[in-house]
């Protein structure tokens, strides 16, 4: 096939209930923070699972066409071959090539009125990771960082924020990035393969050499604070004093730990697994995993195009929603779908769809959305949004809230306020339980 390449204290674990837990288990359970057995044990898993809210974000990175997805138009000249379904939902269709999803639409919100007015990868993946543009001297962190910021824990000893990313195609435009929040909430980005690089000690150096060096860096670094104050250097410093953690919790990018009966269930593909990973990363109390999967920009052979990549998001996507739902997750996992833009209503000379930022869909599922929504409505030839227009600030807004987020907290940069979202944005109440 030819392809066209163009902290809140709300969300902690209670530390009583979670140390009666561990006592109740006995010292080796409370010992293995990482491991998911610990999480299968119901006591300790409920502890771990209350109040704490996570995020798995699919990009489908290049721009999924909703017209093959969220929003299809069958009949119009727009619409191409493949007809709508209904879904366990009265009046909400979907395309053909999601039938899995179609039963599962109860479960997830559906937003058809996007107009974020920005057709380009890079500047749209940025705005669209971020829900606003940086401003000349502010870097904004992106939704992975805020929900690392908001539902990490200090001591936690798995890492806040994982990307995988592992395609070529378009990479570079949609980095993960923690902005003015610092390296302590910048992601773990997996490129090459399903398992971080540099994860494991050297076999070169003894444990003890390990902890020795890094109680070495520790003094250094200590006497070179002496004296100055700077975000960044207690970003970094703290990102350090993860490290001895975070390389134990190398077994939950493993999927050999699951039964095959599970891998078997996702299936074998690499977008697959790496949300079969995600999964058990949120179940470890990993807060926000992204996974992309690329690369959909379908300039040419737009119907061949979906017609593979389709199905295959419609299959995950429902393991996952259910997988989530038998393991009691759901409720406190989000899953988003997401692009930097969709594909545009008008068929162009090479059967595909091109870069389309006026009226595209995404979805929102579990945690606080609001199941069998749909909020905005496209004219009849997909062209442009006749009610209920969305644009990023409002989309970042209505994620926050139904985190349990307030929109317009403020961080700050020096005396500098910078609410989540740009002042005056509100959340679409219609779509937050």
């Amino acid at each position: 096939m030819n392809r066209h390449f163009c902290g809140s204290s709300e969300h902690v674990v209670n530390r009583r209930g979670f140390l009666g837990a561990a006592t109740a288990l006995g010292a080796a359970t409370a010992a293995d923070m990482t491991g998911l057995n610990v999480l299968g044990t119901p006591a300790l898993a409920g502890e771990m699972k209350k109040g704490q809210k996570r995020v798995i974000l699919l990009w489908l990175a290049g721009g999924a066409s909703q017209l093959e997805t969220w929003d299809p138009k069958p009949g119009a000249i727009t619409g191409g071959p493949f007809r709508a379904i209904k879904t366990d939902v009265p009046g909400l269709v979907i395309s053909e090539l999601m039938p899995k999803m179609a039963q599962r639409m109860k479960t997830t919100c559906v937003i058809r009125g996007l107009n974020t007015r920005n057709g380009d990868h890079g500047s749209g993946a940025k705005l669209m990771m971020r829900g606003r543009r940086d401003e000349a001297g502010l870097r904004y962190p992106d939704l992975g960082a805020v929900v690392a910021r908001e539902m990490g824990r200090a001591d936690s000893k798995v890492p806040d924020y994982v990307t995988f990313y592992t395609q070529t195609e378009g990479r570079g435009m949609a980095p993960g990035d923690a902005g003015f929040l610092g390296a302590r909430f910048g992601p773990m980005e997996l490129t090459t393969n399903n398992t971080p690089e540099f994860i494991r000690r050297l076999e070169t150096i003894s444990d003890l050499d390990h902890k020795e060096r890094a109680e070495l860096r520790d003094v250094i670094g200590r006497d070179f604070a002496l004296g100055r104050q700077s975000d960044a250097m207690n970003s970094q410093a703290e990102a350090y004093g993860r490290v001895r953690g975070i390389m134990a919790s190398e077994k939950l990018f493993d999927i050999s730990q699951e039964s095959q009966k599970t891998r078997d269930r996702y299936g074998p593909t690499q977008f697959a697994q790496q949300c079969l990973i995600a999964r058990r990363l949120v179940e470890a109390g990993v807060p926000f995993v992204r996974v992309a999967r690329a690369w959909w920009d379908s300039h040419g052979q737009n119907f061949e195009t979906h017609q593979e990549m389709v199905p295959e998001l419609d299959h995950v996507m429902a393991t996952l929603i259910d997988d989530l739902s038998e393991r009691g997750l759901l409720d406190d996992v989000m899953i988003l779908t997401l692009a930097e833009f969709g594909r545009t209503p008008n068929i162009n000379a090479s059967l595909g769809r091109d870069h389309f930022a006026s009226a595209w869909s995404m979805t929102m599922t579990g945690c606080g959305a609001k199941g069998g929504a749909v909020y905005g409505k496209t004219d009849p030839k997909g062209q442009t949004v006749v009610n209920e227009e969305v644009n990023a600030g409002s989309l970042f807004a209505t994620i926050y809230s139904a985190l349990g987020l307030n929109p317009q907290k403020n961080y700050y940069v020096g005396s500098r306020p910078i609410p989540l979202v740009n002042p005056g944005v509100e959340p679409i109440a219609a779509l937050v339980k």
